[in-house]
């Protein structure tokens, strides 16, 4: 089992803090369903100031589509 998979298991459906030591990066997964509903309060200004922060933050990198394959709902 890997390591994401194991710290989402301890977490019980709360989120979980991610940590890029390459970039000192910290980054917080949750459940797709905190994330939707999260969106829907969300105003549009919100929700670009978070892209572009996301985009900045390296997340359009080829190399973070690995985690693409760890998204729950492809399943």
């Amino acid at each position: 089992m890997n390591k994401l998979k194991q710290a989402v298991e301890a977490a019980r459906g709360e989120p979980v803090e991610i940590v890029d030591p390459e970039r000192n990066q910290h980054y917080v997964l949750i459940r797709a369903e905190e994330y939707d509903r999260l969106q829907s309060v969300m105003d549009e200004g919100t929700r670009f100031a978070l892209r572009e922060m996301g985009r900045r933050a390296g997340w359009d990198d080829p190399s973070m589509d690995a985690y693409d394959a760890l998204d729950p709902r492809k399943e």
